[in-house]
């Protein structure tokens, strides 16, 4: 891109785009936008023609890689021949087979797909749905929602509300009512466990039933976890964890909706989360891996418990929207999802994360890393300002480091990734699935670099 085209962006930028989660007061004369212009395979390119290592997967989506052609050529055939019908009382082909396939990955009696165009409506509607059912079923009183400490759950008012992060949802108040938040499960923080992580995933998920009678179980509707936490930096579940909270969602009548918008297709080494770790939800939520971000596409999915009172008589779910189910997009998911078992990517996830997480975990050699936890293909490095005693960063000094410093610094040095203080300061990585050894060595040799110079800012 020559000068004058790439002022022209920077001018009609500054002017009129209206970014996302972005603080516009950043760009003036002197700080220029980052303008991404190009994705192959493992690497994005900006208007500059600068090079850089995806480790973020776009925004925890791009599972196959950039630049599949394939995927392109799907959208284009199906554009060409039905670019857009609702699924609002009629179908298309692609809906229905897209439907049966997802179905078919679920774990369990998961056999109703109701599509979306993103995650935060696809949480959307499974609260929405959680809620009918139970008046359909004949207790209306229950429509509470618990969920998770920092977790993030999106942004619609219903999927706000649900998120329990108070710095996301303060300027926006007021919000859903009937949204309790209990302790997640960063072991990290949790030293009262010593290091039984079994006893503190007991501990954790018995909050969960001690929300629930105190909210009264006839109030409460719905528990929604992400299998893999993602604000605050990748917690994944203590052993046995989950099955727990399957006991105690049986035991009060409350659904279990496994909110899996970046757990899903792939990321943990299975088409879902809750089949990594062996429990059975009532309902899924996902969307981003669904298309590798090729075009929009979320879902709701339900097992045939929570359907079976839709399919009476007159009943109706009255919920929807223009987008979801498009049939451009769901041509591009059976596109991906063809890919995904061509080259047998869960597979690839399974054989290489042991390397990931060992490549990455070599940087505990370093004072300012302190922790890292994930799993499969998702991984959050936590920094701390003192690592014998765990100390974290204050508000002004974890602006300084992530905002101040690193972010820039590791796209400078060649490295997308997220450095995220909606928890206690983390560095988030979730390259695509078609990540090796060679891209973990080089996430982790820019790490190493930026992180060490970091340490020189304390």
């Amino acid at each position: 891109m020559d000068t004058e085209d790439y002022d022209r962006l920077q001018k009609a930028g500054k002017r009129h785009l209206w970014m996302h989660f972005s603080r516009h007061g950043a760009y003036d004369d002197d700080h220029d936008i980052p303008v991404i212009t190009k994705g192959d395979g493992m690497h994005i390119w900006d208007a500059k023609g600068r090079k850089y290592l995806d480790g973020l997967a776009g925004l925890f989506v791009v599972q196959v890689g950039h630049g599949r052609e394939e995927l392109a050529q799907a959208a284009a055939k199906q554009a060409a021949e039905l670019p857009f019908f609702p699924i609002w009382t009629f179908a298309h082909p692609n809906a229905i087979m897209l439907a049966e396939r997802i179905a078919s990955y679920t774990p369990g009696d998961l056999n109703r797909v109701f599509f979306t165009t993103g995650g935060g409506e696809a949480v959307e509607t499974a609260w929405k749905a959680a809620k009918q059912y139970f008046k359909l079923t004949g207790k209306p009183l229950k429509t509470k929602v618990i969920s998770r400490q920092v977790a993030y759950h999106g942004t619609p008012h219903g999927a706000l509300s649900i998120t329990g992060i108070p710095a996301l949802k303060q300027m926006f108040e007021p919000l859903v009512p009937s949204t309790v938040h209990v302790p997640n499960t960063n072991f990290y923080r949790a030293p009262e466990h010593g290091d039984d992580l079994e006893a503190f995933g007991r501990w954790a998920a018995d909050r969960i039933e001690d929300a629930i009678l105190a909210e009264g179980p006839d109030t409460v509707a719905a528990v929604f976890l992400e299998p893999v936490q993602n604000a605050g930096g990748c917690f994944p579940p203590p052993p046995g964890y989950f099955q727990r909270v399957r006991e105690i969602c049986d035991r009060h009548d409350v659904l279990l909706v496994s909110d899996e918008v970046i757990c899903a297709f792939g990321r943990l080494g299975e088409m879902f989360g809750a089949t990594k770790f062996g429990y059975q939800p009532d309902m899924i939520t996902c969307a981003k891996g669904l298309t590798s971000g090729y075009s929009p596409l979320g879902a709701m999915i339900a097992s045939d418990r929570v359907m079976e009172p839709f399919l009476e008589g007159h009943n109706s779910f009255a919920h929807g929207y223009t987008f979801g189910g498009h049939p451009v997009s769901t041509a591009v998911a059976m596109a991906n999802l063809d890919i995904f078992e061509r080259e047998d990517l869960n597979g690839h996830v399974r054989r290489n994360e042991g390397a990931f997480r060992g490549t990455l975990e070599k940087l505990l050699d370093l004072d300012i890393v302190g922790d890292v936890r994930g799993d499969g293909f998702f991984y959050g490095i936590e920094l701390v300002k003192d690592k014998a005693t765990k100390e974290t960063f204050d508000e002004e000094e974890s602006e300084k480091l992530l905002r101040g410093f690193l972010t820039k610094a590791l796209f400078d040095n060649g490295l997308y990734c997220r450095a995220d203080d909606r928890g206690d300061p983390v560095i988030q990585l979730s390259p695509p699935l078609i990540a090796d050894q060679s891209h973990f060595d080089e996430m982790e040799q820019i790490l190493r670099g930026v992180l060490t110079d970091a340490q020189s800012l304390l």
